[in-house]
């Protein structure tokens, strides 16, 4: 079982709790990541996510999400779930934090403190697919457009991904 690290607003760490029970209740806000990746034509990688997952099952997001484990650092772990998760690595760069709280269904939820990561990539993609359903590379238009519809799309990436598209056209 992982345990995920607990934060206050300002992202000081406050103590830990188990993943399951991190999205669970009183939804505590903890520390986690979202990864996007876009090819050199400028197209965003999203993901399907696997229907076992117990939060947003089915739902497209980023390339990869997850959480930091106690001990480590946000960036090392970002690294080290998207080797994990789509089977390959690339630079990262660090592009803001937020912060937001979803409720999924009685149980479920997520109360996140979230750094955002960004990367460049054009090689083979192998995803894990207890994690991953499908994925595929989208048009940056066509996915402002598709994004509208609801029950889609994760509620993180709702949230952020237009933030991104614009902090990465002034780059």
């Amino acid at each position: 079982m992982d345990t995920l690290i607990v934060v206050d607003k300002n992202d000081n760490e406050i103590g830990f709790e188990e993943k399951e029970k991190a999205h669970q209740g009183k939804l505590p806000l903890h520390r986690a990541f979202s990864i996007f990746i876009f090819n050199f034509r400028g197209e965003m990688l999203i993901q399907k996510r696997s229907s076992k997952k117990k939060t947003w099952p089915g739902f497209w997001a980023n390339a990869c999400c997850s959480h930091p484990r106690k001990g480590e650092a946000v960036e090392e772990s970002a690294k080290r779930r998207l080797k994990e998760e789509l089977g390959f690595s690339t630079p990262l760069k660090f592009l803001f934090k937020f912060q937001y709280k979803a409720q999924f269904d009685k149980i479920w939820g997520e109360h996140e403190l979230d750094h955002v990561f960004v990367g460049k990539y054009d090689g083979p993609v192998k995803p894990d697919r207890n994690e991953i359903e499908d994925w595929k590379f989208i048009d940056v238009s066509e996915l402002i457009e598709d994004a509208k519809q609801d029950g889609k799309y994760s509620p993180w990436f709702k949230l952020c991904f237009k933030r991104v598209i614009a902090e990465m056209k002034g780059q």
